[in-house]
C-alpha cells in the first residue's frame, strides 16, 4: 500500500472527504459507488464494479433479480439443469 500523506478527520456523521486531486487520479465521479473493505484493521475503498455473483467475473453482464450473472454463467447453469442451448 501507498501512503498518500493525506489526514482527513471524521465528521459527526461517521463521514470523511476524499480529495479532490485524489478522486482526479483515481478517475472517481461525484455519487460514484464505492466497495469498503476490512483487513485487519485496515479499510480498504475501492470503486465499484459490478461482478458475475458465480465467478467474479465482469464481462457480458446481465442483471437478474438486482444480481449481476455473466453469460458464460447462465450457459454452464441452463447446462447444469440439463437444458439444452443454442448458441
Amino acid at each position: 500500500m501507498k501512503s498518500t500523506g493525506v489526514v482527513r478527520k471524521l465528521d459527526e456523521l461517521g463521514r470523511i472527504t476524499l480529495p479532490i486531486e485524489l478522486r482526479r487520479n483515481l478517475d472517481i465521479e461525484d455519487r460514484e459507488a464505492l466497495e469498503i473493505f476490512v483487513d485487519d484493521d485496515t479499510i480498504i475503498l475501492r470503486k465499484y464494479n459490478p461482478a458475475d455473483v458465480f465467478t467474479g467475473e465482469m464481462d457480458n453482464l446481465i442483471e437478474y433479480k438486482g444480481k449481476k450473472v455473466s453469460k458464460a454463467s447462465i450457459v454452464n447453469l441452463a447446462k447444469l439443469a440439463g437444458l439444452k442451448i443454442m448458441e
